[in-house]
């Protein structure tokens, strides 16, 4: 087993996408291992271009003789297969991190059908799909179904069927070091309340939903510092524009240090204002695992997220607020609700509610029998 060689293609090798695959390389390490990967970046050219980019400039490190394909859900498989016929009788796994049927849209972009039929394609070409939540897959087969009532004729009958039995939930694994980093956890000190908002700055994180949940805090009086940490780009939202303004004097009047207010890109920086905050809060409008929630969770923060999504399958009901058929003032009571609970009682938050199933060591077999059963197709 030893000798097995594996071809692992990323087609938008965002943040943690990268994270995945290094996570899956280490976890087995006795595989040789090749990664080819694009850059997240140019969306709609990435998704429709990466079986033209690597069939013609990757040709020589996609036929050598591997073992088993693992691809990502937007790579363009159908394609890429017949650019490449060797990669057809070799056994695939596609890895959903996300499905573009529940990713949402906003009013200034083009509706596009071509990111979900590269989605529905490669799925169908491949011999396993996996997904990291149960609320991806099922989210994607809806999708799936719904798209396929829409079409005029012609169309396959059981195709949801056929993607769904060859279906399964793998988690992203969550490096073992963070449960190791939350032994080393002390007490939390006295003084205002530490929450982090690790998203990136963009409409599908739920910037209008923080602002509000930001307001509520200070009407209430709870003492917090908030630490923005995700990424940023050129066009950022103005609600978390708004989100400056309203700490930066929220700061000044009450005399509070203020959070940290950038992206910190190094790993080890990063985990350490982890270790040292209170509360994780979410408020995505989309999140198909939530993996900087988990990570954090992982560590001892507090998670604080919507009642909805993939979060009820991974994370405490008591750090949930509801989010469904509510308008956003009172998903923010909600969500300030459980931060002010969190800030009485000043608990951290325990892995012995289930989220240490999510760890590498604890997900290695399932993922070693997978890979196990498609060597044998």
């Amino acid at each position: 087993m030893t000798d097995r060689r594996i071809l692992l293609l990323s087609a938008y090798d965002a943040g943690s996408h990268q994270q995945w695959r290094q996570i899956l390389c280490g976890m087995f390490p006795h595989y040789h291992w090749t990664c080819l990967s694009l850059p997240a970046r140019h969306f709609s050219w990435r998704v429709r271009g990466n079986s033209l980019s690597w069939a013609f400039n990757h040709r020589r490190e996609l036929t050598d003789n591997y073992d088993l394909v693992i691809a990502t859900s937007l790579t363009d498989l159908a394609s890429l297969r017949g650019f490449v016929p060797e990669l057809a009788r070799i056994p695939t796994l596609v890895y959903f991190h996300e499905n573009q049927f529940a990713y949402p849209t906003t009013a200034q972009q083009h509706a596009s059908i071509e990111p979900a039929m590269v989605n529905l394609y490669s799925a169908l070409c491949a011999d396993h799909v996996a997904f990291n939540s149960e609320w991806n897959r099922s989210s994607f087969l809806k999708g799936v179904q719904n798209l396929l009532a829409k079409l005029p004729d012609h169309v396959p009958i059981g195709l949801v069927n056929q993607i769904q039995t060859r279906s399964s939930v793998l988690p992203v694994p969550l490096p073992d070091r963070l449960f190791a980093g939350h032994q080393s956890r002390t007490p939390r000190p006295e003084g205002p309340v530490q929450i982090i908002w690790n998203h990136r700055h963009e409409y599908d994180k739920g910037p209008d939903l923080l602002l509000m949940i930001v307001t509520q805090l200070i009407e209430r009086a709870l003492r917090f510092r908030l630490h923005l940490l995700g990424q940023r780009f050129r066009s950022r939202p103005a609600a978390l524009e708004q989100v400056d303004a309203l700490l930066g004097n929220y700061y000044r009047d009450n005399a509070i240090e203020a959070g940290i207010n950038h992206f910190v890109e190094a790993r080890p920086d990063y985990e350490h204002v982890l270790l040292q905050a209170d509360i994780v809060l979410s408020t995505a409008l989309h999140d198909f695992q939530g993996l900087s929630i988990l990570e954090a969770a992982a560590l001892g923060c507090y998670p604080v997220a919507p009642n909805a999504l993939a979060y009820p399958e991974y994370l405490k009901h008591a750090g949930l607020y509801p989010v469904e058929g509510l308008t956003l003032t009172e998903q923010a009571s909600g969500a300030a609700d459980c931060i002010l609970s969190y800030a009485r009682q000043g608990d951290h938050y325990q892995h012995q509610h289930g989220l240490d199933a999510l760890s590498a060591s604890a997900l290695l077999t399932t993922w070693q029998q997978t890979f196990t059963t498609l060597f044998k197709c």
